[in-house]
């Protein structure tokens, strides 16, 4: 997928010999979601301020990793899309705008995107491959989604689905260390209220033990950037390879990028004890204060009045 991003930008679609002169409607563009809005927010940039206890907040950490592998996933399909519908497309039939196909010399397979004009304010749209190693393969769909225009461009509302096995199908090298599965985001840009933005994202997959994992995301941003992210998702939180446990985890934080997050972790190890973590960090995400019901896990320690929340 990462040389067919590289085709796409550099080469094949401004090239194309096959290319039509009719341009679809902006309308088709400016439904769909831009990469930089369909993603989570996590400050980065610290502050002046020395907070107490000196150590960058774990749960910071663990927040911002996650954000970064989601940004990543769903950033880059995005991406992929935006670059591909800013020429012209191949072939336009009624409502059906097609690009494509077309691919690299080394790719497996070849790519092609298709959006459909529902004439309801409503696009569907779907990256779709076909292996070039099967010749009696038909497409199969890697990416599928439908998009909601707004009252601005690329701030409208949708959906869309990453399927990692036929993935791994199209691009077995690329994807090789992919356990498969499936990556289903939501997401509401609109901004009717004039104060938040929302994304939602459920995930099917299997972890390397062939265990099936099952996580749920919720993120909200305001307009000042301050936001509200919550997820759950099996872990095992000690790293000792035993049993998992769940996770449910809501981190805040303000535009300064002080923030709190508050987490409870059942089941596993655990067996039918809740512990209950919190933790807040400062504007430069060093931990001000932290406390958990189960003292082995952490040792209270800070002022909570020093907590953005």
């Amino acid at each position: 997928m990462k040389r067919f991003a590289a085709l796409i930008a550099l080469t094949t679609l401004a090239a194309s010999g096959c290319v039509q002169n009719n341009e679809p409607e902006d309308a088709v563009r400016e439904a769909l979601p831009l990469a930089s809005d369909v993603r989570v927010n996590v400050p980065d940039e610290a502050g002046d301020q020395q907070a107490a206890l000196g150590e960058v907040s774990e749960y910071y950490a663990l927040t911002r990793g996650i954000s970064r592998e989601f940004n990543g996933g769903a950033g880059f399909t995005l991406l992929l899309v935006h670059v591909i519908v800013q020429f012209p497309p191949t072939t336009v039939s009624g409502d059906t705008y097609t690009w494509g196909p077309f691919s690299d010399a080394l790719d497996p397979s070849d790519y092609r995107l298709v959006v459909t004009d529902n004439g309801d304010g409503t696009y569907d749209w779907s990256l779709d491959g076909q292996s070039k190693i099967d010749s009696s393969a038909g497409f199969i769909t890697a990416v599928s989604g439908v998009a909601v225009e707004g009252a601005e461009p690329h701030r409208g509302s949708g959906s869309f689905t990453l399927n990692f096995d036929n993935m791994k199908i199209l691009d077995p090298v690329e994807h090789a260390d992919s356990n498969g599965g499936i990556v289903e985001v939501t997401y509401d840009l609109e901004n009717r209220d004039g104060t938040q933005a929302s994304i939602d994202m459920h995930i099917e997959t299997t972890d390397d033990d062939a265990n099936e994992i099952v996580a749920d995301y919720r993120y909200a941003e305001n307009q000042d950037r301050s936001g509200d992210f919550q997820f759950s998702l099996p872990t095992d939180v000690d790293e000792d390879g035993s049993l998992l446990e769940d996770v449910v985890l809501r981190s805040r934080w303000l535009s300064d990028g002080s923030g709190r997050s508050d987490a409870r972790v059942s089941g596993g190890d655990l067996g039918s004890d809740v512990a209950e973590v919190s933790q807040c960090w400062g504007t430069d995400f060093r931990t001000v204060f932290e406390t958990a019901s189960i003292p082995d896990l952490l040792v209270e320690a800070g002022d909570e009045a020093d907590c953005a929340f």
